[in-house]
């Protein structure tokens, strides 16, 4: 099998303003990519930059794409690991570019064995259930928020912290408050705390129940996590500290985390999801799934990971409802409240509308 052609798009999705810790997106900065081959097999792929995180753009994941389609013209795309290799030799880090190139080759191989990706992926069906985020407000607008989540069935919700620590507490206060026990509570600093605000916050947040805090300390402090791991009576779950299973190992090694985040957008895709997941399990980590500003095409291949690696306990899979004014994904991941089901098709079972795409900045190498 041989590529014959890459279409990239410029796959901009307009959303309700979103803030963490870090700052505000206005819309999904995306890059979606249909990759050909030779046999009339399609690959679909699509990343999410999150700038203030990973350091790409849109624009840099566009020009990335590019090139990368350059390389990969008539190669085999099932030669997975050859071809991710071929990537990394040409350019250091962007992971995000490179994850939509990764998911559009599994998507190929899934559909060339005619197999769902979660069955591709060595995996079964199972249930997951997703948590639903509130972005950081004011502590009255974060509690009606949640008691708005609570109403629609949510069981588990993500809160968004990261600023000021009292200001913080008092927005998890406010939240508790009002919802009581009704839904599991998890925090999210988005590297947002010192060392010493981040101990302030966690020890005072201990008492409002709180499953795991992502990320309370920029990359910069990893030397400090294992004290902070040592000493916060709440769960400390590492997200922009994890970029590669190397990352995991020198984690798990200094013993600071409990929890790891997997993201598709960090780690390149699924060829290094899969060995982050295996560190970690060998190590008896689990993991979380979740995901920057992902439409459906994407969700969709998140939610085949999960489902495949039972050591992927938690599910942070709401992107595209964070906002989203639009959903142009055809077929793929459904909701049912926020629980997902997945459809048998081969591959990852999802697409785009032509018609919106067709309104997209695009190129075709």
């Amino acid at each position: 099998m041989q590529i014959t052609q890459t279409e990239i798009y410029k796959y901009s999705i307009p959303m309700v303003p979103f803030t963490i810790a870090t700052g505000t997106m206005h819309f999904a900065q995306n890059i979606l990519i249909r990759i050909h081959t030779d046999m009339g097999i399609t690959g679909i792929g699509e990343c999410s930059a999150f700038p203030m995180i990973v350091g790409e753009t849109q624009a840099t994941c566009y020009e990335m794409a590019k090139e990368f389609a350059g390389i990969w013209k008539g190669k085999d795309p099932l030669l997975i690991e050859d071809r991710l290799n071929e990537l990394h030799l040409f350019t250091a880090g962007n992971y995000t570019a490179k994850s939509a190139f990764d998911i559009a080759l599994y998507d190929i191989a899934a559909k060339h064995a005619n197999m769902p990706l979660y069955r591709f992926l060595g995996g079964t069906l199972r249930s997951i259930e997703s948590d639903l985020t509130i972005g950081i407000g004011t502590p009255e607008e974060m509690a009606a928020q949640a008691i708005a989540f609570v109403e629609k069935g949510v069981t588990m919700i993500k809160v968004k912290l990261g600023k000021d620590p009292a200001t913080d507490i008092e927005r998890i206060r406010s939240i508790r408050a009002a919802i009581g026990d009704q839904a599991k509570l998890r925090i999210d600093a988005n590297q947002g705390w010192s060392y010493e605000d981040a101990l302030f916050a966690l020890t005072a947040l201990s008492k409002f129940d709180i499953q795991f805090c992502e990320q309370p300390m920029r990359t910069w402090n990893d030397e400090l996590l294992p004290e902070l791991n040592r000493l916060s009576p709440i769960p400390i779950m590492a997200d922009e500290s994890v970029y590669t299973h190397k990352d995991a190992e020198r984690l798990i090694r200094h013993q600071a985390c409990q929890y790891i985040n997997i993201k598709f957008a960090k780690s390149g895709g699924i060829h290094e999801a899969i060995k982050i997941n295996a560190v970690a399990e060998k190590n008896n980590i689990p993991c979380m799934m979740g995901g920057m500003l992902e439409s459906r095409v994407a969700l969709t291949a998140k939610v085949h990971f999960a489902t495949a690696f039972s050591n992927i306990q938690f599910y942070d899979l709401d992107t595209c409802l964070l906002g989203h004014k639009e959903d142009p994904v055809t077929d793929g991941v459904q909701y049912n409240g926020m629980h997902l089901i997945l459809s048998d098709e081969p591959g990852i079972g999802a697409d785009v509308s032509q018609a919106y795409l067709n309104t997209l900045t695009t190129v075709t190498i």
